[in-house]
């Protein structure tokens, strides 16, 4: 659907039909060629209808040339694969193979093994083998496994097959589409912030990505020089003029800027917006001369530290942020950026786990304030119902403006129900509608001494949402948390006295995440939730997609340490069955075992 921005291809799934070697006068294998094939091609065809690269194609999937009974079958198997740019393996399966000769040795590739289950031949026999001998290799597998026994003759996919082999594929195609890839950091660490102080070498041993770094005085170096694309920067500029509603200023009149200088600053904020996208992928577009600016830094992910030193001295980031972090722009519906506020590394990942997850634009907030029912009582008069009462009481999600538009909730789904879409479904009606709900604020002058604009928006709707964080502790490495719940929408006019406590002009989301009421539990209301949470900040994607999240955390040997999944969705690796009966406390001593995945 769109050109990738990225340099290197997306990484493809290939699909490895196993099969019984023994030939003679019974004809084994050949009795079984045309099953066994028949399960690769309906994997195929499974995630080629339901999944999607970031650029909106379909995965591209390759089959093995012919079934795989012996090793020369495995290898000419693993040499097609290589020329493919296969990153991620699914042996399929529905009799008994030869393990060690049949199985994936590629110690690069994200494996699965989908043994059938069917009494006619012993394709479950052959599942057990081979994950035991890929955890004897230090080669973790997913095992897939169906619960019905099926008929000879079905060659339908069972929905918990199903299930399992979509968790898997997402994950993966995930988890390998950021090897290769750059995080730029654009300034440095901001006001302290942990989250900001970038660890080179977990970016590098985790998820085989690089570290780029540019100070922020390169924004003004090609400003001033005109290292932009001046055609679009016109064309920005008239779209923001035209769609962008100002809104209200709520500085005190000593320290307003006057309209002659608001209106060089929203000129400004738009060519930020411009630069740091050409920092990020680069523009074959930009004046001659600048060659070396035009490849970009291959950056899937940024962050712009801003605080203090540019924003007490220029416009702020915000536009640059939400607008870019946005599903849609000047050139209407494209690929979400990440761009992390404040250069919140750890938040700017989590926000690319669930963007490569659902290709839909993310949200960046502060976890800023736990309200209880009774104090939302007592200060509005309001008593709270639905999934607000269920988690007694709500989380407000909020910062300086830096979160995607999309979060409104203002689009709706064919049903009429509030929903942040996939970018590729982004229809021109839904991108005025999600600018109509909002609007463009001066900047707080406390906060931002060089002015700037704050996009303000209020989500007035009830939507699945999961927020997560990614921690590093010392000693201990990386750590994700996961709370799936739901935005709530509180009446205006209670949402108005709660949102005035805290910056007025900024986007405003509640959040009631799934309690269980349990005693000592971080899920036993909304506050346990948030007096665990690991950061000051959240990133938080449309939909309840922690299950995924789980499997993928597997994959990067990044142990989950607090989650309100229900456990029949956990879905890892088998040889984390090897660790302990407690599925976290195993998922932590695999994941040390086994070690960052690009070590």
């Amino acid at each position: 659907m769109a050109e990738s921005r990225l340099i290197g291809g997306y990484p493809a799934i290939g699909i490895r039909p196993t099969i019984d070697g023994r030939r003679g006068p019974l004809k084994v294998r050949e009795s079984l060629e045309e099953q066994t094939m028949g399960m690769a091609q309906a994997a195929k065809k499974l995630f080629e209808e339901n999944l999607k690269y970031s650029n909106g194609e379909p995965v591209k999937v390759v089959i093995a040339d012919t079934t795989i009974g012996r090793v020369a079958e495995a290898a000419a198997c693993e040499e097609k694969f290589r020329r493919e740019g296969v990153a991620v393996t699914l042996t399929v399966t529905p009799c008994w193979c030869y393990g060690s000769e049949t199985m994936d040795m590629d110690p690069t590739t994200i494996k699965a093994v989908w043994g059938c289950n069917k009494t006619e031949r012993p394709g479950a026999v052959y599942l057990a083998s081979v994950l035991a001998t890929h955890a004897q290799k230090g080669l973790p597998a997913f095992g897939i496994y169906g619960h019905e026994v099926q008929d000879i003759d079905d060659g339908t996919i069972p929905a918990d097959v199903e299930e399992k082999l979509l968790r898997f594929a997402r994950a993966a195609v995930a988890t390998a589409t950021m090897r290769g890839k750059s995080y730029l950091q654009i300034g440095s660490i901001c006001m302290g912030i942990g989250g900001s102080i970038i660890d080179s070498d977990f970016l590098e041993s985790y998820f085989g990505m690089r570290v780029e770094s540019v100070d922020e005085v390169e924004i003004i170096r090609r400003m001033t020089e005109g290292i932009y694309d001046e055609a679009e920067y016109q064309k920005a500029l008239a779209w923001a003029e035209e769609k962008c509603v100002l809104g209200f200023d709520k500085n005190p009149d000593f320290v307003k800027k006057s309209d002659e200088v608001k209106k060089e600053q929203f000129e400004f904020v738009v060519k930020m917006a411009v630069i740091i996208k050409d920092m990020m992928n680069g523009n074959k577009n930009l004046p001659e001369g600048c060659e070396e600016e035009a490849v970009g830094h291959n950056a899937i992910c940024a962050g712009f530290q801003g605080q203090r030193q540019w924003t007490d001295f220029y416009p702020n980031g915000d536009f640059a942020e939400a607008i870019l972090n946005t599903s849609f722009d000047w050139n209407g519906a494209r690929e979400p950026y990440i761009l992390a506020t404040e250069n919140d590394v750890l938040n700017g990942m989590g926000m690319l786990f669930m963007k490569l997850l659902t290709n839909r634009a993310q949200m960046f907030a502060d976890v800023r304030t736990y309200w209880s029912g009774d104090a939302i009582k007592r200060v509005t008069g309001y008593k709270i119902e639905g999934k607000a009462k269920e988690s007694d009481g709500v989380i407000h999600l909020i910062n300086s403006g830096a979160c995607c538009l999309d979060a409104c909730g203002e689009v709706k789904d064919e049903n009429g129900n509030a929903v942040m879409k996939p970018w590729y479904e982004m229809t021109e009606a839904d991108q005025d509608i999600v600018m109509a709900a909002t609007t463009w604020n001066a900047a707080d002058n406390g906060y931002f001494r060089g002015g700037g604009f704050s996009s303000r928006f209020l989500t007035r709707a009830e939507m699945p949402a999961t927020m997560i964080r990614l921690n590093l502790v010392k000693g201990l490495g990386p750590v994700l948390q996961i709370v799936e719940g739901y935005t709530v929408a509180l009446p205006d006019e209670v949402s108005d006295v709660l949102w005035k406590r805290t910056d007025y002009t900024w986007p405003c989301t509640w959040f009631a995440p799934r309690c269980d009421g349990k005693e000592g539990s971080p899920f036993k209301t909304a506050y346990e939730v948030m007096n665990n949470w690991g950061a000051n900040h959240g990133a938080i994607s449309y939909g309840h997609i922690g299950a995924d999240l789980i499997t993928m955390c597997s994959m990067l040997r990044i142990p989950v340490c607090m989650h309100n999944i229900p456990e029949d969705k956990i879905f890892r690796p088998a040889a984390w069955n090897a660790f302990g009966m407690d599925k976290e406390a195993a998922d932590y001593r695999a994941c040390e075992t086994y070690g960052p995945f690009y070590k």
